[in-house]
């Protein structure tokens, strides 16, 4: 009678949470806060409390954030991440600054005391990597200017997890000083082993995990990753950071054949994670922190807003540029419930769950709003306060007249031409050869061997000096070409 009721429950779950999915899929937004709304409709004073399959659901859910860090960490190498440190870590540092002080300073102010204030600096820090994908594709925005910038942030996020969650740990577990202290130092000895390794043998360890066979590949890594999380967290450093391991550990071919197997089951354990999170989350306590949980959303989506505007300005994208890398960044998701999910099972305060809760589902669902709106409210600002460029823009590219087309050429002055494809309304338009060449080649979506196939320039005739020195006259004769 047990085992039919959990099967009758289980599968309840997860058909329900498809179902939930494709309503998500339909209106075009992430299934995150669904999920959460599922768990609070099923949890603790929710409307049919379950109880046969909550000890399955529990098991689940740490294999979910086993599976999200793991297929994390197969989307960089070592090297990337090596990369990544060295050139960005101004932004990760601002990132923090800006986006962690705001958590803390409220858990602070709302009386709950240090380890609560560490626990929520790092809800509100972690940007959602898994939401920001799905927009940005969803956009089209994955060759833009600004998304290599936004790409290094959510990897310095991702990788200031593999110190900031034995903090954590160690923190909730109640350790002194000294313990916490060794946590911290093994914590970081095993990352920066596994990054040497990675770095000097990955080619060695994808050999040994390889095979051809996709359900040998399976069952090596999957079972290579809950062994080695299970080890990181005896060890007290933190199962999920012991899983963003070893999938940077895995490279080439063995990543893209681990990520494509594991991908559903990702999406599974994951969405059963959320469920799980909110089956102990009262929906009683939601209101009494509502207004705490959207002050905070309201301040530190502004603080992100500044954190992606400033990295694009350091990197020298254009102010649309910086605007989009900024609102892109504002969701956050699974991560921030993940840290959130520590403190509720170590119970230090009951509001810290139900707060975390109402903060996610707020900004899991501003978040794509702020993406895809960020830039062009900007712009309108900007025309309101007056003309002129806005403070702190970098040297504006001399801008053509309205540009005439020709076809698939879009010509500007002085015959000058680029290809209509980058003479889009983000793109500024070059006024001579030299700055198209230069604009083409900085833009990381173009090839640079197909820079002389787009740029049409005729070296052999002598420019008409009369027709550039008049714009209507050029205008008049692009009109009777046309014809």
């Amino acid at each position: 009678m047990h085992s039919a009721l959990f099967l009758i429950e289980f599968g309840a779950i997860i058909l329900g949470l498809g179902l939930l999915g494709r309503v998500a899929g339909r209106f075009r937004f992430s299934p995150i806060p669904l999920y959460l709304l599922a768990g609070l409709a099923f949890g603790e004073g929710g409307l049919l409390p379950l109880g046969a399959s909550e000890e399955f659901v529990a098991i689940g859910a740490e294999i979910g954030v086993i599976l999200l860090l793991l297929m994390l960490g197969l989307e960089y190498t070592a090297s990337d991440l090596v990369s990544n440190l060295k050139t960005q870590y101004p932004a990760g540092l601002v990132d923090f600054v800006l986006n962690a002080v705001p958590g803390a300073v409220a858990a602070l102010l709302l009386g709950w005391g240090p380890v609560a204030a560490v626990v929520l600096a790092g809800v509100t820090w972690i940007s959602s990597s898994g939401v920001i994908a799905k927009v940005m594709g969803d956009l089209g925005r994955i060759g833009n200017r600004e998304t290599p910038v936004i790409l290094s942030i959510l990897v310095l996020e991702d990788l200031a997890m593999a110190v900031y969650l034995p903090i954590v740990t160690a923190l909730l577990a109640g350790v002194g000083l000294a313990a916490g202290s060794i946590t911290l130092a093994i914590a970081l000895g095993v990352a920066g082993v596994v990054l040497f390794v990675a770095l000097r043998y990955g080619r060695v360890i994808s050999r040994f995990v390889s095979s051809d066979d996709p359900e040998k590949l399976l069952l090596v890594v999957l079972g290579l990753t809950l062994l080695v999380a299970g080890i990181a967290q005896q060890l007290q450093v933190s199962a999920a950071v012991g899983a963003f391991l070893v999938g940077i550990a895995l490279s080439g071919e063995v990543a893209e054949g681990a990520h494509t197997l594991l991908s559903p089951l990702r999406d599974l354990f994951a969405a059963v994670f959320f469920v799980f999170f909110g089956l102990h989350t009262d929906p009683a306590s939601i209101p009494p922190v509502i207004l705490p949980a959207f002050a905070l959303a309201v301040v530190t989506a502004c603080t992100k807003v500044a954190t992606g505007y400033w990295a694009a300005r350091r990197a020298g994208v254009g102010v649309r540029g910086r605007w989009r890398a900024g609102g892109t960044l504002v969701a956050r998701g699974e991560f921030s419930i993940v840290i959130a999910g520590l403190a509720v099972t170590a119970g230090i305060e009951p509001a810290l769950g139900p707060l975390a809760t109402a903060y996610v589902l707020i900004l899991v669902v501003v978040g794509p709003l702020t993406a895809r709106y960020t830039e062009p409210l900007a712009a309108r600002l900007s025309r309101l306060t007056g003309p002129g460029e806005p403070s702190g823009a970098a040297p504006a590219v001399r801008r053509t007249p309205e540009p005439v087309t020709h076809g698939p050429v879009t010509h500007g002055p002085a015959g000058a031409s680029v290809t209509a494809r980058d003479a889009g309304p983000d793109r500024e338009v070059p006024r001579d050869a030299a700055e198209a060449r230069e604009a083409l080649a900085a833009h990381d979506a173009v090839d640079r061997d197909s820079v002389d196939r787009d740029l049409v320039v005729d070296r052999g005739a002598e420019p008409d000096r009369e027709a550039l020195a008049d714009p209507e006259a050029l205008r008049d004769r692009d009109a009777v070409d046309r014809a």
